[in-house]
This record gives structure tokens, sequence and C-alpha cells, in this order.
């Protein structure tokens, strides 16, 4: 495993430098960057394709919790990562944000210890703990770690903190405003403006179109509604617990039956989030009067992380705006100096997550941004991605998984990322030679499916004044102010 790794390594640094001398050789001659040439390409390394990842053993407690099993005895180490099946898509209309303040709240003190006594328990043994979920995440992640020689003490811990959160008004107060400081942080952050608005675009009145608390559900929650959310969601039937490292698996079992044993299981369905149909093309300013820039998102709703079409959209993202040698990059920073940098997303769940490209320019080059941007979509969608540049990507994204394997935590969360999305169970053995299998058709048949320019969404963040007209040219225009209240 690791002489593959390093293989990867290797084949990664040949193709990143083969391409900046490549890149600093055409800006030298004043050539557009579009004509850039990758020089010094190494093959993908066909060890790397059939790689075969160590699989974790399997089980359930007789109360429905998954486990999932995997040996690592490189370390003296070990990590436990519980996935809770609950987020922000089951938020209460009026209390947006309940999933996260629970989440966040679970280490502020148990029925057994002050928020103070697990900081100082856990800084003892030299572990963690955290426990966390993002706004449009189907699931909470709750992990902790530490050595070998103290699993019962960590697992003791990370119970208390699933098990038996107190909730107690007087952390939550803090936490309120600590929250309520946060938020007045992002609201003065076009780049969250952006997102917020795109977001709504896309997912109408789905909760999927949240991104962030209201200051009123902030002030509202009370320590009632945590403890009514986490013992209707945080249920043992309803979750995942992976654990990783230096462990002997029968001792670990028993353990973990110590622990969780007792969770008491209860009927439970998940709701399926509601994504609404495309909807028709349209532009979003979001008036900031004192910007002296604007910043610029746009997306398109795509599919859920186990749709045959993820192979494709991962690679046609990567060449698109992957990082620095992708297209947009190149395009708008390199070539025609509009911007720091421009860039491309794409982070599926189990249900349609949107295809993101983003970047934020001197307000003078709206325009110019604007028509390089949607040049770069349809350049995408009309033709053939050349074999160098396919070539490039698809070993970028082969090499960044192999490196990805090192780290025992990471590849246990590949595979929880299976369990959760109902992926198969040989999933990352082939995913390698899946990505390498992306042709150019793929490509471009994919992208006219889904960076469909009749419904695409954009959002601007800036001066309404100075870019309002040059974005009219574009398509209808709506303009809202930094409050989310459209302005007529």
């Amino acid at each position: 495993m690791n002489r593959r790794i390093y293989v990867s390594i290797l084949l990664s640094m040949l193709a990143m430098s083969g391409l900046t001398l490549g890149a600093a050789a055409q800006q030298d001659k004043g050539v557009s960057m579009k004509s850039v040439q990758r020089l010094n390409r190494a093959p993908v390394n066909r060890d790397v394709l059939q790689i075969k990842l160590p699989r974790p053993t399997e089980s359930k407690l007789p109360n429905g919790l998954t486990l999932l099993l995997l040996e690592r005895h490189k370390l003296p180490t070990v990590s436990f990562v519980m996935w809770v099946n609950t987020g922000s898509l089951d938020d209460p209309k009026d209390l947006p944000g309940l999933a996260k303040f629970t989440a966040d709240m679970l280490r502020e003190g148990t029925a057994r210890r002050t928020s103070s006594q697990l900081s100082s328990e856990i800084d003892a043994i030299g572990g963690t703990l955290t426990a966390e979920v993002d706004f449009g995440a189907t699931y909470t992640q709750v992990s902790a770690s530490g050595f070998s020689e103290s699993a019962d003490r960590v697992l003791d811990l990370l119970s208390d903190v699933v098990l038996n959160p107190a909730f107690p008004s007087d952390e939550l107060e803090k936490y309120k405003r600590r929250q309520a400081a946060e938020l007045d942080e992002q609201r003065s952050d076009p780049s969250f403006l952006s997102q917020e608005r795109l977001y709504r675009s896309l997912y109408g009145e789905s909760p999927a179109a949240v991104i962030a608390p209201t200051a009123a559900s902030i002030q509202s929650v009370s320590s009632a509604q945590l403890k009514q959310f986490h013992d209707g969601h945080y249920l043992p039937n309803n979750a995942v617990l992976g654990i990783t490292g230096d462990f002997d698996s029968k001792q670990m079992m028993a353990l973990v039956q110590k622990y969780f044993g007792g969770w008491k299981q209860q009927a439970y369905t998940p709701k399926a989030p509601v994504v609404p149909a495309a909807g028709a093309k349209k532009i979003v300013l979001v008036d900031r009067p004192e910007s002296v820039q604007t910043n610029i998102i746009l997306g398109e709703l795509a599919v859920p992380r186990n749709h045959p079409d993820y192979f494709g959209l991962r690679v046609a993202d990567h060449v698109l705006g992957g990082g620095t040698a992708a297209r947009l990059f190149l395009n708008l920073r390199e070539d025609k100096g509009y911007t720091y940098g421009a860039y491309s997303s794409f982070s599926p769940d189990t249900y349609a997550r949107p295809l993101v490209a983003n970047t934020e320019v001197r307000t003078d080059v709206t325009d110019g941004s604007m028509h390089e941007l949607l040049g770069e979509l349809t350049r995408l969608r009309e033709e053939p991605v050349p074999a160098a540049e396919l070539d490039d990507a698809r070993r970028a994204i082969v090499a960044g998984f192999a490196l990805s394997l090192e780290s025992p935590t990471s590849l246990l969360n590949r595979w929880m990322e299976v369990k959760h999305n109902g992926l198969p169970w040989d999933y990352w053995d082939k995913y390698p030679a899946e990505i390498a299998k992306v042709s150019p058709e793929v490509i471009q048949s994919v992208a006219k499916k889904y960076y469909d320019p009749n419904h695409l969404q954009i959002v601007c963040v800036g001066n309404a004044k100075a870019v309002r007209e040059v974005l009219a040219k574009y398509g209808p225009v709506e303009v809202y102010d930094v409050d989310g209240k459209k302005v007529q």
C-alpha cells in the first residue's frame, strides 16, 4: 500500500511540475492560457488503478447500531467516528439551525460531566472529541480519538456526549452569544451572501436552501428543544460507528457493547429530502453599495452521490475549476488577470447537490468575467476535452484518492461514505478505474445535461448601480438587499 501511495505522490509531482513549466513558458511568450501545453506527462500507474482497499468488518449490536471495524496497527492510536443520520434537513421550518445547535452543544455538558470536565479529561489523555454538522448535510459526525491504551476512556467520553447530553442552560446562553456574533460576521461577508441567495434560488422553500440559522432561531432555541431533537434523532438504529487504529476487534466489540449496548432504539423513518424541479435561468444581484468588487457564483442541481453520472461530473468539474491548473483559473486569473482565483466544486450527498463555480472580481471587469465564466461552460458542453488535458484531470483525481489512503481516519471515512450513500461494497476498488474510463464524450454528455444554460442560477454580490445594467445583458435580474429582502 505504501509503495503505491509513494508512486502516486511522484506521479502527481511530475504532472504538476510539467504543467507549471508549460504554463510559465506560454505566459512568457504572451500566448493565451487556453493554448497551454501540458508537458512531461506520466501515465497513471496500473497498480494504482487496480488498488484494493483494506475493508472493515461490519456488524450490528442488538439495538441496531451498525459497526465498521478497521484494524490498522501502524501507530498506537485509535479513532472513533459516528455518523448519525440527521442534519439540517430535519430542522423545523421555524427553527433553522436546530440540528447544528444540538451537535454543537453535545460537548457542553452531560448528565455526568460539565463542559470543563469533558475538556479536562480529553486533554489529560491527549485525545480529541468533536461534534459537527454542516448545513445541507444528511448526517451529524461525532468523533473521538486517542492512544490505543486509552481506548476505554475515549469510548466512555464519546458515549457520554452522544447518549447523555444535558444541554445546560448556562452553557446554552454562552453558545447563543457566540452564534449571534458569528451570524453578524457571516452577513457582512459577500461570499456568504452569494451562497445564501444561490441555494435559495436552487432549492426554493426546501430545507436544503438554508445555509445558516436566523437571529430569531438563535435567540429562541431552548434546552428542551435541543433535548427533544436529540432524543428523536440520535438513535442506535439511525447511526453508524466506525473505528480504526491499533486494536483487537474482539476486545473492541466488547468495549462498544459496554458503552453503547444500553442505548435504546426507537422506530424511526428518515425524511427524504424534497428537491424542486430546475427553475428557469435567473440572475440575482445582492446590492452591496460599498463593494469595490463583484462576487460571482453560479450553479445548477446535479445528482446524488450514488448516481452513475457521478464519475463524469467529477472529472468535468476538475477540468472546469478543480484547482490552479483548471480552465477557470487559467482563464480568469492567468490569462485575463480579472481575479486572484476562480474555481468550481461538486460535493454530492444522498440527494442532488449543486455544481458550483465562483470567483471574486473587480467591479469594472464584471462584464468580462461573466462572459468568460459562461464561455467556459459553453466550451465544456460543445468541445471535446483534449486528450492531454483530460489525462491530467483523471491523473490528479486518482493521485489525490491514493494519497488519501495514507491516513487511517480518511480511509475509514471512505467506508462510512459507502455505507451512508448506499454504494456497493467494492466501490473504492473500482473507483480509480471508473475515473480513468471517463472519456471526452462522457464529459460532453454530462455537461450538456447538467450545465444547462436554460436553468443556470447566477448570483452576484456587488454595487448594483455599477453592475446591474451589465448583468441584464445575460438575463433577467432580481435585486435583493444584504438582509435578503427583495428590492423593487
